[in-house]
């Protein structure tokens, strides 16, 4: 049996080894190598181009059940984020380019992978096709997905943080310290700024130049991914609220900050790191000058400057199942952030569950949706029930159904939640013998 994977990113790649490890031969077309999209940097499979991060891993969050639930089915993109993790207090954060590698090098071990870089253009596929050419998809293919649907594409802007090299980092300044004492205080480089800085620094954010954007310039920008200057103009102590936010930080002097701009690792060796939610579309100019009033980065190198770009998504309750099958041909699948989820963990879940159901139709099997008090089966959910106002969605626990009991301390309700999930995860894995 062979089932072709279009792209190579997280949904693609985790695709590609749900059928590979069961015996299907696997042919990944992926478009870098012969093009490139706006963002990515490499060639390489499983390219980061936002954050470093995958989120927390605790139980008390959404994401550690996700997580959870995809380790339960044998997740393979988690596996080598976990063996190229770097320093990042509860989070799951990872060393780029060598997660990139374990993953390639993992495809490639098995006999019956074959990678076969090319653009594709059309949905005339001879075998069966996961789709996961994500958020970037090349105006090409998009033009053929519209052609062969006729639906609408709803599209935003992401943004992407800047990455500063670490020795330029003026350490008299900043500090190393966790929110709250989580994790090894090495984890994060704090960059505090007083009063007088941080409204300094917010005057010029606000009316710094910004990139051009020329295609659906208009449409609105994401939420998850709002860039750091819109943020900022919609109240001067926004910022203060979100990714400046001094709250459980203490200074050298056991002090908390006014604001705090936090730095993660960007790889195992601490040599860069990334400016956390500080995604933007400014000029690199701006960039250098506006970021360069934060004290402890007035001599900073970017190694990377922030970009904006463009992201598409399929309207994907009118065309897909819970499966991610398409309605109408349950042949193609789709995967990844085009399909409306949102995140990276939430984009491979979503590869591993489009590869399960197309191995299902070929096979004669039934469709697998997994528990409504799973992550994984209110995702499935999202991407099959009617909404007229369909927007991408990530892991949370507001998407999963009450709990029985009312439990008042939140953190216990969450771990409720999370127990509930993983308990229903493994009584509905054991049923259907996967």
């Amino acid at each position: 049996m062979r089932i072709d994977v279009v792209g190579g990113g997280l949904a693609g790649s985790e695709a590609a080894y749900q059928l590979l490890k069961r015996g299907v031969e696997v042919v990944m077309y992926e478009l870098r190598g012969a093009g490139n999209t706006p963002c990515h940097k490499t060639d390489n499979l499983a390219e980061l181009v936002c954050s470093n991060s995958l989120k927390s891993e605790a139980e008390d969050t959404a994401s550690g059940l996700l997580k959870a639930e995809l380790d339960l089915l044998d997740c393979m993109l988690l596996r080598c984020a976990r063996e190229c993790r770097v320093p990042a207090g509860g989070a799951l954060a990872v060393d780029r380019e060598k997660f990139s590698e374990k993953v390639e090098e993992t495809l490639s071990s098995f006999e019956n992978f074959r990678l076969v870089r090319k653009e594709v253009t059309s949905l005339d596929f001879e075998y069966p096709t996961v789709i996961a050419s994500g958020p970037l998809t090349s105006d090409a293919l998009a033009n053929a997905i519209a052609d062969r649907l006729g639906a609408d594409y709803l599209g935003f802007y992401d943004a992407v943080a800047p990455i500063v090299d670490a020795e330029s980092v003026d350490m008299e300044s900043a500090f190393f310290a966790t929110r709250y004492d989580k994790g090894d205080p090495t984890d994060y480089l704090n960059c505090p700024l007083n009063k007088e800085e941080y409204e300094a620094f917010v005057k010029e954010l606000v009316n710094a130049k910004v990139a051009t954007l020329h295609e659906f310039d208009k449409r609105e920008i994401f939420e998850a991914c709002m860039p750091v200057e819109v943020m900022a103009k919609r109240g001067d102590d926004t910022l203060r609220y979100g990714p400046m936010r001094p709250v459980g930080i203490r200074d050298k002097e056991g002090k908390r900050p006014y604001a705090v701009v936090q730095l993660r690792k960007e790889n195992a060796h601490g040599t860069a790191y990334n400016l956390v939610g500080f995604q933007t579309n400014l000029t690199f100019g701006e960039q250098k000058r506006v970021f360069g009033m934060i004290p402890a980065l007035k001599n900073a190198e970017f190694l990377r400057y922030g970009v904006m770009h463009r992201n598409t998504f399929l309207c994907a309750p009118k065309l897909l199942t819970a499966g991610f099958l398409l309605k109408e041909d349950g042949k193609t699948a789709f995967a990844g952030q085009m399909t409306g989820v949102e995140g990276y963990v939430e984009s491979i879940a979503s590869g591993l569950i489009a590869a399960l159901n197309i191995y299902a139709e070929a096979t004669g099997e039934e469709e697998i949706v997994f528990p409504a008090t799973t992550i994984c089966g209110q995702l499935q959910r999202h991407v099959s029930t009617d909404n007229e106002n369909y927007q991408p969605m990530n892991a949370n626990f507001g998407i999963l159904p009450p709990a029985g009991e009312k439990i008042r301390d939140k953190k216990m309700r969450k771990v409720a939640y999370f127990n509930r999930g993983i308990q229903d995860m493994k009584r509905f894995l054991e049923d259907r013998k996967i």
